[in-house]
């Protein structure tokens, strides 16, 4: 068997660490040839030394010169930087695979770059078909590349969604309802960064844990949903399960609904992607019906927490709606990580943007990031007032 070449954007994060745990799991399988990450260098090191890439990005000069340092010894490790650094490594030549995982919209150009190179893309970067859906399913179109969703929910809709997709009624998006589920509209003016960081179900990253709290997470992953599966947004559903354990269903005409269980364990999404066609063995719990019962299922509640509906409207007004939305929920959760607003205040912030943005058709990716460069000026602009 060949070993699988694979390239991870954003390999100090959640997704990345998670995805080399996999792949060190499976070392026949798989061969890292591509690293890109921002700036922790220790960790950066430490995966250079284990798993021997040919090229490595990170953000900045500075950043390269200390890896440089602390990697000395290692012989065959290109380490590049800057944004021709991270597109050199979405397109290296032999890789059979790309694992966008970098965080928010900096995973823009290399995702683009990389479906134009007509690689697989294994999607972690929701950002990239929010904000870019049309862009980016032009460049996987034209380069022939192949998106596969990373994301727990999308992974199962991908799992189970077979046959015609005219057969289908809906899919249904499950969502934990975060740490705030049962908490009153008057004591979400209350919370503070260290309870909004305690998801009760999952391990992940700072911003998209605000984001799982607020429900945003899972409004962008309707407008992912409706351009990795090509469903109109009527057809796309939320509800919410506590237990994290249906992490997606899809109900068909004839009346069957068809789910993906599974503990709530980035790795199982990630192997599925890595592997795929075929699955692979992983370090996951086994599932217990028992012990998790009782699964249960309850609508979500868009008056406390209103950014679902706030992504609802912006995926039915199209254009550069869904990009200016995502641009101004990244400053809005920035400012509240930094005490700057609310949590009540990350909705308040992205509902006055939208609110006076003009919008425009996204025909390049640069259409995007002029939409997104707006956005973002005008939701700083509104924190100081």
């Amino acid at each position: 068997m060949t070993a699988k070449k694979i390239v991870i954007l954003g390999s100090t994060g959640s997704i990345g660490t998670n995805a080399l745990d996999v792949i060190g799991n499976h070392p026949d399988r798989f061969d890292v040839v591509g690293l890109a990450a921002g700036a922790n260098v220790d960790k950066l090191a430490k995966q250079i030394e284990q798993f021997h890439p040919e090229i490595v990005a990170v953000k900045e000069k500075s950043t390269a010169e200390a890896l440089k340092n602390h990697v000395r010894g290692i012989n065959g490790t290109k380490i590049v930087w800057g944004e021709e650094g991270f597109l050199e490594v979405a397109t290296l030549g032999n890789a059979d695979l790309v694992l966008s995982a970098i965080v928010g919209a900096a995973g823009l150009k290399p995702t683009y770059a990389a479906l134009k190179a007509g690689k697989t893309v294994a999607l972690a970067n929701k950002e990239s078909l929010v904000a870019a859906g049309e862009v980016m399913t032009k460049a996987q179109a034209e380069g022939n590349a192949t998106l596969l969703p990373v994301d727990s929910e999308h992974s199962a809709i991908h799992q189970v969604l077979k046959g015609n997709p005219k057969e289908v009624v809906r899919i249904i998006l499950t969502a934990s309802g975060g740490p705030f589920r049962s908490v009153s509209a008057k004591g979400l003016e209350k919370v503070s960064v260290e309870e909004a960081l305690k998801h009760p179900n999952w391990s992940m990253g700072e911003k998209i844990t605000v984001d799982s709290a607020t429900l945003m997470n899972k409004g962008l992953e309707i407008i992912e949903a409706h351009w990795l599966f090509k469903l109109p947004p009527e057809k796309i559903s939320v509800k919410i399960h506590p237990q994290s354990i249906v992490h997606s269903l899809v109900e068909y005409v004839d009346g069957s609904v068809l789910a993906q269980l599974g503990w709530p364990d980035m790795r199982t999404p990630i192997a599925y992607a890595l592997a795929y066609p075929e699955r692979i063995e992983t370090k996951c719990r086994s599932l217990d019906l028992v012990a998790t019962s009782p699964l249960t299922f309850e609508e979500p509640d868009t008056k406390r927490f209103p950014c679902l509906n706030l992504a609802r409207q912006a995926l039915e007004m199209g254009r550069t709606f869904p990009c200016v939305l995502n641009a101004a929920n990244e400053v809005a959760v920035a400012a509240f990580l930094r005490r700057q607003t609310t949590f009540l205040g990350i909705p308040s912030l992205v509902e006055k943007v939208l609110e006076t943005h003009e919008a425009f058709d996204l025909k390049t990716l640069e259409d995007v990031l002029e939409a997104d460069r707006w956005a973002r000026r005008k939701a700083e602009s509104l924190l100081k007032v």
